[in-house]
């Protein structure tokens, strides 16, 4: 099946969802009063950080899905196909 979608709907859904997931990562450096996400994860593996391995976990993937959105984000904006 195919689906057809403006493609500023599609840049608004990816926009929304980056600002959420920036949201979600902002919170968990806020609630352990860290710098960024990469300190974060870098304390947490290292045991710097007690109880903090399940927002690690969260935290990569938020990282993750960051990334992937902000690509595919660029690919819409710049024309690309795949």
């Amino acid at each position: 099946m195919n689906v057809s979608i403006e493609k500023d709907i599609v840049k608004d859904l990816i926009m929304f969802k980056l600002q959420h997931t920036q949201e979600s990562i902002s919170l968990i450096i806020d609630r352990w009063n860290i710098e960024n996400a990469d300190d974060f994860i870098t304390m947490a593996r290292n045991g710097e950080l007690e109880n903090a391995e399940m927002d690690a976990i969260t935290m990569r993937q938020l990282m993750s899905d960051y990334n992937k959105l902000d690509d595919l984000l660029h690919d819409i904006t710049s024309g690309k196909k795949e």
